[in-house]
């Protein structure tokens, strides 16, 4: 009776990441460290924004992992950030990360956290490349957001470059976003 009990438990709490259709892995299985604070977000946002993290590109959860927990540092003891500043991350295992998560203003850039959420990619687009899986990952994602109601349906897709001076989110992924439906100039 325990085991079933504990299985149904493991059952809701893992459907919470993946009822719209793409598996989100925790910040608890990545081992990320809880906020320090959060500020809540609204919904049917106008924005999405898409960045990189401009360091270690990963190929392997283990990789990727590591990663998330070196980016997470950075922000929290570097930046004193109450978190990981995006919401959600891509790995190069075509994974998608959990950051500050669905409702969490994010802290990725700066005039536009209220209004949107931020995607990171993991890694620097400006010579690592952008594969397929990661591509299909991002997409589902921004699907799911429109789903539940953390996008409107007609959200309008930025690179970082576009809200900043910034080169972020590199070249790779700037000449691809460019091709997505709701991606504007």
């Amino acid at each position: 009776m325990v085991s079933k009990v504990a299985l149904l438990l493991a059952v809701l709490v893992c459907s919470q990441y993946m009822a719209q259709g793409v598996y989100i892995v925790s910040k608890a299985e990545w081992g990320g460290r809880g906020a320090k604070w959060t500020v809540g977000l609204g919904n049917y946002l106008n924005y999405a924004i898409i960045h990189h993290t401009a360091g270690s590109y990963c190929e392997t959860r283990a990789q990727c992992n590591a990663v998330l927990q070196s980016v997470q540092n950075y922000h929290m003891d570097s930046l004193d950030w109450p978190d990981i500043g995006y919401n959600f991350l891509i790995g190069g295992d075509g994974n998608v990360y959990e950051g500050r998560g669905w409702n969490n203003m994010g802290a990725h850039a700066a005039e536009w956290n209220a209004y949107s959420i931020g995607i990171s990619f993991l890694g620097n687009f400006n010579w690592d490349t952008l594969e397929p899986n990661m591509i299909s990952a991002a997409q589902q994602l921004l699907n799911d957001a429109v789903n539940r109601g953390q996008l409107s349906s007609g959200y309008i897709l930025y690179g970082h470059r576009q809200v900043s001076a910034t080169e972020c989110p590199g070249t790779h992924i700037w000449n691809e976003i460019r091709g997505w439906s709701h991606w504007s100039a």
